[in-house]
């Protein structure tokens, strides 16, 4: 989802999930929604996944686009390792809020 896509989705839906990923070992973010239907959408420029460098940075693109609240996802190669399936659902095991 290109940032313009993302803007004109903020502005018409209210009911969807920012998740700013941070991968383990990485220094670097990158932002997903998920709709209500349950699609994820990683944030594109010109059809390439964008890295954010920091976490200020990801606030600052997601403000220019309205969003003010978001879930900080750690993805973890444990997880992947074992072969186990990542649950961002889970509130108390895999993410923290933010508000920025």
């Amino acid at each position: 989802m290109e940032f313009q896509e993302l803007k004109a989705f903020v502005a018409h839906h209210d009911n969807f999930e920012i998740r700013v990923i941070g991968h383990a070992g990485s220094r670097f973010y990158q932002v997903e929604l998920e709709d209500v239907e349950g699609q994820r959408h990683m944030l594109t420029r010109t059809g390439k996944p964008i890295l954010f460098r920091s976490l200020d940075d990801v606030y600052l693109e997601l403000r220019r686009a309205g969003i003010h609240r978001a879930y900080l996802v750690q993805q973890v190669p444990h997880d992947e390792v074992i072969g186990r399936e990542t649950h961002y659902q889970d509130p108390l095991t895999s993410r923290m809020p933010l508000v920025f």
